[in-house]
C-alpha cells in the first residue's frame, strides 16, 4: 500500500487529514513541488529545493525543515513507496485558523506538510527515434500576475489543460499581448533556423527546473539557444516547439491548432537534445527501467 507524508507522520492515503478551516483548502494560500525520482534517487533535488523556498518566501510563510531534513523526508517517502521511477508531490500551505480572515494568522500558525508520490510515465524523450509527438493549441492566458510562484491557486491552468484536451491536445500555449509565455503545465520551446528559443524568466512564467536543464544541456553541447520573447507569428512559424516540464521531461509537439509543425514529426533538434537528456539523466541516477 502506498504511504504519504502529513505533519510529522507517514500515513496510509485514507488516514491523512486536514482541518477545513486550512487556508489551503480555504484561500489556495500555499505553494508546490513535484520532484522526479529515477531508481529512487531525487532528480535535481536541490534545484527544486531552491525554488521551493522561493515561493515560501514570495508568500511570506517560514520554511518548516532545512534542506537536509526535506531530502531526508523525501528520500523516506520514495523508499516507503517502493524506490524506483516516481513523482513526489509536495505541498505546504500557511495552516489552520480559528477563523477564516483574509490577512494572515498574526501570531502566525504551523505550517501544513503534505507528500505524497505517483509513477513516471516513460517520456518521450527516453524513445527519440519512436517518439509520435503531442499536439497542442494556443489560447489566451488568463492566468493572475505572478505566475513565477508555484502555487497551489491552479484553477485557471486547469480550465486552460481541460480546454486543450476536449479539443484533442496534450498541452495549451498561452498568450499574453501577443506573446508566447508557457503552457498551462510546462515551459514552452521553439526552434527557428538551428537556433533553440524559449521565453526569458519572468513574473509571466514559472522557472521550470527541466526548462533551466535544457538550457544547460544546449549551451554544454554547443546548440545555438536563446531566452527571448517568442511572438504568436513566430510560435506559429517554428520549425520544432517542445513543452517541458519534470515529468514529462523534453516533448515535441507536431500539431498545433490543428497544423502541422515542421514535417509533422519530432525535429531533429528535439532529438538531439533528448538524448542528452537521458544521458545527464542516467549519470545522475543510473539506467532506469520504465514500467
Amino acid at each position: 500500500m502506498s504511504q504519504v507524508y502529513l505533519n510529522g507522520a507517514f500515513m496510509a492515503p485514507q488516514d491523512a487529514h486536514i482541518s477545513p478551516m486550512d487556508r489551503g483548502f480555504l484561500f489556495a494560500d500555499g505553494i508546490y513541488e513535484v520532484i522526479p525520482a529515477y531508481n529512487g534517487v531525487l532528480f535535481r533535488f536541490e534545484e527544486h529545493l531552491a525554488r521551493l523556498e522561493r515561493s515560501l518566501g514570495e508568500i511570506q510563510i517560514d520554511n518548516p525543515h532545512s534542506r537536509e531534513q526535506w531530502r531526508e523526508l523525501c528520500e523516506a517517502l520514495i523508499e516507503r513507496n517502493g524506490g524506483g521511477n516516481l513523482s513526489l508531490y509536495l505541498q505546504i500551505t500557511r495552516g489552520a485558523t480559528e477563523k477564516r480572515d483574509h490577512a494572515f494568522p498574526n501570531p502566525p500558525v504551523t505550517p501544513t506538510v503534505f507528500m505524497m508520490t505517483g509513477n513516471i510515465a516513460v517520456p518521450a524523450a527516453d524513445s527519440p527515434d519512436t517518439a509520435t509527438g503531442s499536439k497542442a493549441i494556443t489560447l489566451d492566458d488568463i492566468r493572475w500576475a505572478r505566475c513565477d510562484i508555484k502555487s497551489v491557486s491552479l484553477l485557471p491552468n486547469s480550465l486552460l489543460r481541460q480546454q486543450a484536451v476536449a479539443a484533442g491536445a496534450s498541452e495549451a500555449i498561452l498568450l499574453r499581448d501577443g506573446f508566447v509565455t508557457e503552457g498551462s503545465a510546462s515551459n514552452v520551446f521553439i526552434v527557428a533556423n538551428g537556433t533553440v528559443i524559449t521565453p526569458p524568466k519572468s513574473h509571466e512564467i514559472l522557472g521550470g527546473i527541466t526548462r533551466d536543464l535544457v538550457v544547460e544541456l544546449c549551451h554544454s553541447h554547443h546548440i545555438p539557444v536563446e531566452e527571448r520573447e517568442i511572438t504568436e507569428s513566430q510560435l506559429r512559424q517554428a520549425d520544432e516547439i517542445w513543452f517541458t516540464s519534470s515529468t514529462r521531461e523534453v516533448v515535441p509537439v507536431i500539431q498545433l491548432n490543428n497544423v502541422t509543425v515542421g514535417n509533422g514529426k519530432p525535429g531533429p533538434l528535439w532529438k538531439t537534445v533528448a538524448r542528452h537528456y537521458v544521458s545527464f539523466k542516467r549519470r545522475l541516477c543510473g539506467h532506469q527501467d520504465q514500467e
